[in-house]
Formats: structure tokens, C-alpha cells, sequence
């Protein structure tokens, strides 16, 4: 059986499609915003980590990444995914800043 390959469009769309339609409304807000703005920016790389961190479960993504926005301590987070939680957090941050 021959193999499809995914088109970088189509991929972006799955990837946007999936960040807007987790299962926790907090969750496609965050994730749903930031593949709005940032996802067609994302590097090769950055998308790999992106798509793997959309494998994580709901609940700890969302501590993850809320406990970046605001003062809270640190959730324990796969350290892969680190770097992309802190982006995300940082374009959460300045997204509800600017809807105050």
C-alpha cells in the first residue's frame, strides 16, 4: 500500500482544526487563538513540537500553560515542550491583556 504524504496545508489545517476543537472550552480559546495568529509562522520543527504537544491531555495543558501566564508556580510539563508551552503562555498573556 503506497504512503500518503501529508501537504504542508493541509497539515496546518489539521493542526488549526485540532487546536480549535480540544474538548475544554479554556483550551480551544488559548490553543484556538494562537493557531490563528501564530501557526503558519511556526518552523518545520516548532510544528513537530506543536503537534506533540496537542497529543497531552486537556487538564495538564491547561495548568501548564496558565501557571506560565500568571503568577502561579510552575506545573511540571514534559521538558520538550517547554519552550512551546512558553510561547503559547506569552500569547495568551498579551491576547487577555489586550481584550482588557
Amino acid at each position: 500500500m503506497a504512503e500518503t504524504l501529508e501537504t504542508p496545508e493541509h497539515r496546518l489545517k489539521r493542526l488549526h482544526m485540532r487546536s480549535w476543537r480540544r474538548g475544554m472550552k479554556e483550551m480551544d480559546l488559548i490553543l484556538g487563538r494562537f493557531a490563528d495568529d501564530c501557526l503558519t509562522a511556526l518552523s518545520g520543527p516548532d510544528l513537530d513540537l506543536y503537534e506533540r504537544m496537542l497529543a497531552e491531555n486537556d487538564q495538564d495543558l491547561y495548568l501548564w500553560v496558565t501557571a506560565r501566564i500568571g503568577d502561579g508556580p510552575a506545573r511540571e510539563a514534559p521538558q520538550m515542550l517547554v519552550p512551546m508551552l512558553d510561547r503559547i503562555a506569552q500569547h495568551a498573556a498579551t491576547r487577555f491583556a489586550a481584550d482588557r
